[in-house]
Parts: C-alpha cells; sequence; structure tokens
C-alpha cells in the first residue's frame, strides 16, 4: 500500500522564503509567505503522511520546464490574447454594413504626405536611352542612328560607336566577321586644334582601320591597294566651323569602300576639337554616300535638338 502526499504548502527550493502549493499530484503556480505568516491549511496527523517519507521531499525545486512552466506559459499567452482581441475591439468598430474598417486619419490630425519623387529623368527620357539617338558625353555630341542600325555596348577602341546591325565574314578572312557600316566618335590627341589639319592626317588612320587590318593585325579585307579623294572641304557641324575629308579605297579582296574624317571644335570644355569617323561598303544600295552627309547633319551638341545645331549653320572665316 502506498501513499501520495496530501496537498498542502512547502517550501519552494527554487524561490528561497516562499511556499508553493503542492495539489497532491504536481507542483502548482501558487506561492505565498512562508508558514509563520500564513497557518497551514494541512497539518499531517502521522508520519507517514509527511511528505518527506512518501512524496516530493519537503524542500524540492519545482520542476524546471515542468508543470510550473507550463502553467505560467498558458497564462501568459491567454493574457497575450485577451490583450490583442480587447485592442481589435476598441480600434475596429463596425461600420454601416457590419463589417469592420481600420480607422483613418481624423480630421483634426496631419494630413498624410506624399512620397516625394525624384526629377531625375529615366533612362528612357534621355539621349542615352534613345535608340535612334548615339551619345558622347565626353565630347558633348550626339547623332542619328540610322534605321537597321545598332548601338553595340563594346567596341575595340572603346569608342562610341553604331553599326549596321548585320555582320558578314569579312572577304580577306574566315576567321573574323566585318559590319558594312560604322560610325564612331572620339577626341583628337592634345595638342592639336586645326580641325582641316586633324581631318587629313586623321583619314589615313580611318581607312586602314577600316579596310587595310583590325586590331589583331588580320588583313580583314586583303589590305587597301589605292584610293581616291572624293571629297576635302570645310563644313558645319554642331554649329562649329569643322572640315571634311572622304576617300574611296580599293581593296584587295572584297568591294572596297568609302571612309571619311570630320573634325570639329567640341562645344564643352576647351574646344579640344573632334573627329568622327565614317567606313561604308562600297556599292551598296542601302548604304549611298549621300547617308554619310545625312549622319554629318544630325551631329548636335548634348541636349540641343535645334537645327542650329548642324543644318543650316553658316560656315565662318
Amino acid at each position: 500500500m502506498s501513499f501520495a502526499t496530501p496537498p498542502g504548502w512547502y517550501p519552494d527550493a527554487g524561490t528561497p522564503g516562499t511556499e508553493r502549493w503542492w495539489d497532491g499530484t504536481a507542483w502548482t503556480a501558487h506561492t505565498r509567505p512562508p508558514a509563520a505568516a500564513h497557518p497551514a491549511p494541512y497539518e499531517p496527523a502521522h508520519p507517514r503522511y509527511a511528505p518527506q517519507a512518501f512524496g516530493p521531499p519537503a524542500t524540492p525545486p519545482p520542476p524546471r520546464g515542468g508543470s510550473r512552466t507550463r502553467v505560467l506559459t498558458i497564462t501568459l499567452s491567454s493574457l497575450l490574447v485577451l490583450g490583442a482581441a480587447v485592442t481589435a475591439a476598441i480600434l475596429l468598430g463596425p461600420d454601416d454594413s457590419g463589417t469592420r474598417t481600420a480607422p483613418g486619419p481624423t480630421a483634426s490630425g496631419p494630413a498624410p504626405t506624399a512620397p516625394a519623387t525624384s526629377a531625375t529623368p529615366s533612362p528612357e527620357d534621355s539621349p542615352d536611352g534613345d535608340p535612334g539617338v548615339l551619345v558622347d558625353q565626353l565630347n558633348g555630341i550626339t547623332l542619328a542612328v540610322p534605321d537597321g542600325w545598332e548601338k553595340p555596348e563594346n567596341t575595340s577602341d572603346d569608342a562610341p560607336t553604331i553599326r549596321t546591325a548585320v555582320s558578314y565574314d569579312c572577304p580577306g578572312t574566315s576567321a573574323s566577321f566585318c559590319y558594312r557600316g560604322t560610325v564612331s566618335t572620339r577626341t583628337a590627341r592634345a595638342g592639336q586644334s586645326d580641325p582641316k589639319a586633324i581631318a587629313e592626317a586623321d583619314i589615313t588612320t580611318a581607312a586602314d582601320k577600316a579596310y587595310e587590318e583590325d586590331v589583331l593585325g588580320r588583313r580583314t579585307h586583303g589590305g587597301i591597294t589605292s584610293h581616291q579623294v572624293l571629297k576635302a572641304e570645310p563644313v558645319a557641324v554642331a554649329g562649329r566651323t569643322g572640315y571634311l575629308v572622304r576617300w574611296r579605297v580599293v581593296t584587295a579582296k572584297g568591294p572596297g569602300g568609302v571612309v571619311q574624317s570630320v573634325a570639329f571644335p567640341s562645344t564643352v570644355g576647351s574646344e579640344t576639337p573632334v573627329i568622327v569617323r565614317l567606313a561604308f561598303d562600297a556599292d551598296r544600295p542601302e548604304l549611298p554616300v549621300s547617308l554619310m552627309d545625312t549622319i554629318t547633319r544630325s551631329i548636335r551638341p548634348v541636349g540641343d535638338s535645334a537645327t542650329s545645331g548642324g543644318v543650316g549653320s553658316s560656315i565662318g572665316p
């Protein structure tokens, strides 16, 4: 025959100076000061009923993570749920349709402030984002992109460039590919200032890069065998007086081409001259020489779309 420890107040070893209620099977969450201040509700009449002899000892620590923890957890959870419910009941009130709605700003409160919007234009609003415009920010110019042309992100000489969208195997080597038409912009070398001298010196470089050999030394068109000067004259570019030189080159392989160098003062900074190089394969119906003139006339200062930036500009002395 066994005897369970009867319910009663026993010292709480986990909290000195406190007694905890034993309900006969487990510790509860109820505590009180020592028995000196509160007479015990039960005094064992026989030693065999004493908690020291049977059941839990007189001074056991309350079980951690057991019934005491569960009781406290349940109690705290209930209080939190009750508090949330009361808060929701206060903040949310039934509207005329019987549904609950979140409170809006009061008439006396400050009106909500709309988020600030950036005044910076998106890439689509700027010339850089326009597929029909090539922008050279360094030299402060833009030029029109013909239909069927593209603006590559990277080029061998890292210069702002437009070119025909479709490439083909170069006639001088199968290890490379060529484009029917290309246009690129760049800054003239330091110390150069005369547009005529710059254009006359640059046309040889423009022809060599387009039809003599590429950056890897491959003769993509078999090399240039001869050339003919088609035009060399002053020209108005972006409202400035410039100079234009145009050659027809004959190559060992393929149809050859037409190359052009245009030099003119920049409209920004110290007005360091700008060079625009053009190269078209010869005898291509989609690339008439007149297109070179059209592209040259389309050159404008950045931010200027008026005709004063190109077409109709007078040529000063």
